[in-house]
């Protein structure tokens, strides 16, 4: 893609692959100028158990964003925003997505509404409201289904919840695109998911095979149709996927930013019952997915001391048995660079997205 730029904010590692660390080189890859805002500057992420650094203030977020303004440097294409730890912050990017929006009403705005994960929050409760206020200006909004709970205030238990809170994302708060992702499937919600949906998961050898709950993680596109005749809101596709054993991080940054940097609105007429939202979420499914294949592998064959398993106990008692398993799971990015690059073919044809015809 050529002379487009993206602006990124959020989090920022020295070691690893989380927040922009996660997204900036796959953005660069896919042909994209990035210009990087850090809302943290950590030595490496918090799951290692050990991390330090810096909160950037309000104030040092507006100076950066001033001084850029002032040198005709604020000027996106494309705009991103994942990880901010607290209100005020939060505030002052909030503020910088309506003036983006305002100055170029045709800039695509990805908004990745981190705040937790598996039922645990990890920013300021006070964020929730901003998030909330924020997402009438999103393009496109990437949260996982705690993050869904959070914004909607509606748990997501079976298929009649997800139709309310989609619903509520796109009515109520005006988003024309929503991706849910990493849904861990219940029985309740196995039973309601299509056939062939169920036949389409992508496992580790691309194969198709038997989906059993708790052993696969749905994501789900939602589309809004734009008549406002039509008595179903949106058009819906989603894919399964397999679970891949253990614990890794940095893996729904690396997602947005791909569903971003592929995510073409202009694209001709799709086939396979694709939209352009599918399209970017199936290419960034399958790309993540491989890459997390890659890590896993590399994971498995590395000394027995640096894949232990987790233990609360002994890691406290020896913090580094944490380390060295935090570090050997690191996303491996730069090796498996020519699986980002794949993506932007033309001819890619991997797996995609499955319509889900009757969801409404």
């Amino acid at each position: 893609m050529t002379d487009a730029r993206v602006l990124s904010i959020q989090s920022h590692v020295v070691h690893g692959y989380v927040g922009g660390k996660a997204a900036i080189f796959p953005l660069q890859l896919l042909g994209f100028d990035v210009d990087a805002i850090n809302t943290v500057h950590f030595s490496n992420h918090s799951g290692y158990g050990r991390f330090g650094g810096s909160k950037t203030t309000a104030d040092e977020l507006n100076t950066i964003l001033r001084h850029l303004s002032s040198n005709g440097m604020l000027r996106p294409q494309r705009l991103l925003t994942g990880y901010v730890a607290g209100p005020d912050a939060l505030a002052v990017i909030a503020e910088t997505a309506q003036k983006l929006r305002s100055e170029n009403p045709g800039m695509i705005y990805l908004l990745d509404p981190v705040m937790g994960d598996g039922g645990k929050i990890y920013v300021a409760p006070e964020v929730v409201p901003i998030y909330r206020s924020m997402l009438p200006l999103a393009d496109i909004i990437t949260p996982n289904y705690f993050e869904v709970e959070l914004l909607t205030g509606i748990v997501l238990s079976d298929l009649s919840s997800f139709q309310n809170a989609i619903r509520e994302l796109h009515v109520k708060f005006n988003v024309p695109n929503v991706v849910i992702s990493s849904v861990p499937v219940t029985h309740a919600l196995l039973s309601s998911i299509p056939e062939p949906i169920q036949a389409s998961i992508l496992s580790d050898d691309h194969t198709p095979g038997v989906v059993y709950a708790e052993d696969a993680l749905l994501s789900i596109t939602s589309s809004r149709r734009t008549s406002s005749d039509d008595p179903t809101p949106s058009d819906v596709h989603a894919l399964l996927v397999r679970r891949i054993p253990g614990y890794f991080s940095g893996v729904g940054d690396l997602f947005s930013a791909l569903v971003l940097a592929h995510y073409r609105p202009d694209r001709p007429q799709l086939a396979d019952s694709q939209n352009p939202l599918s399209k970017a979420s199936s290419i960034a499914l399958s790309t993540l997915h491989a890459i997390l294949v890659a890590t896993q592998k590399h994971a498995l064959a590395l000394p027995e001391d640096e894949r232990t398993e987790t233990d609360d106990e002994l890691d406290g008692v020896d913090p580094t048995r944490k380390v060295k398993r935090m570090r050997g799971r690191e996303l491996r990015l730069v090796q498996e660079q020519d699986l980002i690059r794949a993506g932007s073919s033309e001819a890619w044809n991997g797996p995609h997205m499955v319509p889900w015809s009757d969801f409404w």
